[in-house]
């Protein structure tokens, strides 16, 4: 009875741990996170990311915590406005925008001619998916039309304030 009361014991206790165990999700850097489509909030602009042609994730390489984007606009934006310390070591994902799959969005070619969730323009594709006859942005030269298209949104913020006081 008491040998039968171990068996068992041991049993439970082993089903107990791999179900605990297997419900840790740990994060690997490497490897983009799932992304729950619809339900996952932008990190900077708190909408929905719906668009799986436009998503981005940023990894913080220390801990392995990742940050989920609707625009690669918002993404670049997000790591200014919050002083990311690690930004220059940032693991960074984006969805190329012809196939929906993850690529490393520092190795990305850009365009800068697409309607995207918020605006900003800018599409990441491969070597392989980029579009025939369209000018290739690097990551740093897309950071630039995303930094431009800022500032005109800002002045343009201030001008119909100024309206509005006027």
């Amino acid at each position: 009875m008491i040998k039968r009361f171990k068996i068992y014991f041991f049993i439970v206790l082993s089903l107990v741990s791999l179900t605990a165990f297997s419900g840790c999700d740990k994060k690997d850097p490497t490897k983009p996170a799932k992304m729950h489509w619809d339900r996952d909030m932008c990190e900077r602009c708190k909408m929905a990311i719906s668009e799986r042609k436009y998503a981005v994730q940023i990894v913080n390489p220390a801990n392995g915590k990742h940050y989920e984007f609707d625009d690669i606009g918002c993404a670049v934006l997000w790591m200014d406005e919050e002083h990311i310390p690690w930004k220059d070591k940032a693991v960074i994902w984006i969805t190329d925008a012809k196939t929906g799959k993850w690529i490393d969005a520092k190795k990305a070619m850009y365009t800068d001619d697409s309607i995207t969730p918020m605006a900003y323009g800018i599409a990441a594709y491969t070597k392989e998916t980029f579009p025939k006859g369209k000018k290739s942005l690097t990551f740093d030269e897309a950071k630039k039309v995303i930094y431009k298209i800022e500032e005109f949104n800002k002045k343009k913020q201030e001008e119909e304030l100024n309206k509005g006081k006027g």
